[in-house]
């Protein structure tokens, strides 16, 4: 499907600033709406450089991008195409993660848990009212509006995001990250909305102990984990947790994901719609310790990506999701200081973070 050229250019409707980040395709600017001096960032594509199947990609992540409008999503304002290029516009927003803010407050409860997954399946239930599957919630995907205390949380990232037909369970393809995979993904069963609050359960356990529910070095093993439903409540850190939080947990990680609790209920569980009577108060230090260990594991962990093993990849490398990767563009992906968050055609950029799915199956390719 080929992009449509529109009559406007760009360049009439705003002035283009500062870079922000780059990434293979793109480069994202701030930029200022001259009828009106609001603030945006512009992601600028460069069009002649993508695949036919790119631009479906593209048109496809616009799409889903222009029907969700919520303020606890990062909003496409605009979509302009030119010859060569296509501007997409966003809320240009500048507070960071989520995790990495929580880390940096001097009090943090379970009740600012509570307050935190509210505003995630707020955004969730939103995409999944217009049937979009987003596939891949993480720490990296959850954005602030803002610097400014109690900024909104934004759900960032549709580059793997769907279109599903309502209840709709159908083998979409193997897609995500590998933490956040839910059962179903993993044993290549029939999949839908279900997979995204897998992953909120995930979220939701890290938000209140500052580490994941499953986790091991060796991949298979992990989904090993996963598939079984393996995790538990370990003593002390989860004996000064609410009975309610661990009960939406576990509404949450079920296995089979017609039982899964949706975000429309989870919305409406005691612990996330009477937070101030139900969640505790209590800060908890030892969560945002960890929660700092766990975001600097994130980070780091690609530093210590053996070089050899780049050098012995195999030219083209194939990403799950099946998307192709010259050694060139690898190389460039892993040293750039900003990537594309999930795909070539990912519409928000991100500071470059470690645990990227292409990392993860070019170690398998080793």
């Amino acid at each position: 499907m080929a992009t449509i050229v529109t009559s406007t250019r760009f360049t009439d409707e705003y002035q283009l600033y500062e870079e922000l980040g780059k990434g293979a395709f793109s480069v994202v600017r701030r930029c200022v709406k001259k009828s009106t001096n609001q603030e945006y960032a512009a992601k600028i594509i460069n069009t002649k450089k993508l695949s036919a199947r790119d631009h479906q990609k593209l048109e496809r992540e616009a799409r889903i991008c222009r029907l969700l409008k919520h303020p606890n999503i990062v909003r496409l304002h605009d979509s302009i195409a030119e010859e060569g290029f296509h501007y997409l516009v966003f809320d240009l927003v500048t507070g960071g993660e989520l995790f990495e803010d929580i880390v940096a407050r001097e009090y943090y409860s379970e009740a600012d848990a509570s307050q935190c997954i509210n505003q995630i399946l707020e955004s969730v239930n939103h995409i999944h009212q217009h049937d979009i599957v987003h596939r891949d919630l993480k720490p990296e995907n959850l954005l602030l509006a803002s610097k400014m205390k109690g900024a909104a949380v934004k759900l960032a990232d549709f580059g793997l995001a769907i279109e599903v037909q309502g209840d709709q369970q159908a083998w979409f393809g193997f897609a995500g990250t590998p933490g956040y995979l839910s059962p179903e993904v993993l044993r290549k069963d029939p999949y839908g909305k279900p997979v995204d609050i897998w992953a909120c359960g995930v979220i939701l356990y890290i938000l209140l102990v500052g580490y994941p529910p499953f986790w091991d070095e060796d991949q298979h093993k992990l989904y090993q984990q996963i598939k079984a439903g393996a995790y538990d409540f370990p003593s002390p850190e989860w004996d000064t947790v609410t009975p309610e939080a661990k009960n939406l947990i576990n509404q949450m990680l079920t296995i089979n994901p017609a039982k899964r609790i949706t975000a429309e209920q989870a919305l409406k569980h005691p612990w996330v719609c009477q937070r101030s009577t139900v969640a505790s108060m209590m800060h908890r230090q030892e969560t945002v310790e960890c929660l700092r260990k766990f975001n600097a594991r994130r980070k780091l962990k690609v530093l210590s990506f053996p070089v050899h093993q780049l050098l012995g990849l195999s030219p083209v490398i194939l990403h799950p999701a099946g998307w192709e990767y010259n050694l060139t563009q690898a190389i460039s992906f892993l040293f750039s200081p900003f990537r594309e968050p999930s795909s070539p055609l990912c519409l928000f950029p991100e500071t470059f973070q470690v645990g990227p799915r292409l990392l993860l199956h070019m170690h398998s390719l080793s």
